[in-house]
């Protein structure tokens, strides 16, 4: 009797299925509506567009200004508000830890595990200052960091390479004579 190997699709079909996926997505567009810095930013762009500050604009339709303006602006547009999508998702004191909070409890409920899947580990190489206290995240944190992934990669990097070193030089034509 094989096991039931929980998939991300699985995960993902729940999150639709259940209607998740709608209400986060509704958040994030409230959240882009709200973001008044967007806003802003597109309307600067809209002022500044070499479309409305072309002599003779005013004698365009407002279909012909429309399409120019959007041939103009759409892409730099959206590229803000993808960038600010992204911020909203990957924010982990917002809407992004609310999304892997709600991932892992599907992914639990699916498989049958107890969460948090991955609780919280104080480092025992950070020592506080004298007259510090020390500060512990009140959520798990289920994501390396930076640092601690590069220094694995460079210690693996360098392992294979003293053993590639090591290997290299037993296969050397110079040593088989």
């Amino acid at each position: 009797m094989g096991s039931n190997v929980i998939t991300p699709d699985d995960v993902l079909e729940t999150l639709m299925n259940d209607g998740t996926i709608d209400a986060i997505r509704l958040k994030i567009i409230n959240q882009l509506k709200a973001n008044e810095d967007l806003k802003s930013n597109t309307i600067k762009m809209v002022e500044q567009s070499k479309v409305l500050n072309t002599p003779g604009a005013e004698k365009q339709t407002k279909r012909e200004l429309f399409d120019a303006l959007r041939q103009e602006l759409e892409t730099p547009v959206l590229e803000k508000a993808s960038r600010s999508v992204w911020d909203l998702i990957l924010d982990q004191n917002g809407l992004g830890k609310e999304i892997s909070d709600t991932v892992e409890r599907v992914f639990c409920q699916l498989s049958g595990h107890e969460p948090p899947l991955f609780p919280t580990v104080i480092s025992e190489v950070a020592q506080p200052e004298k007259g510090k206290d020390i500060i512990t995240p009140s959520t798990s944190s289920k994501k390396r960091s930076f640092s601690h992934i590069s220094k694995e990669e460079a210690d693996a990097a360098a392992q294979d390479s003293a053993k590639g070193s090591d290997e290299a030089a037993a296969i050397s034509p110079n040593s088989r004579k």
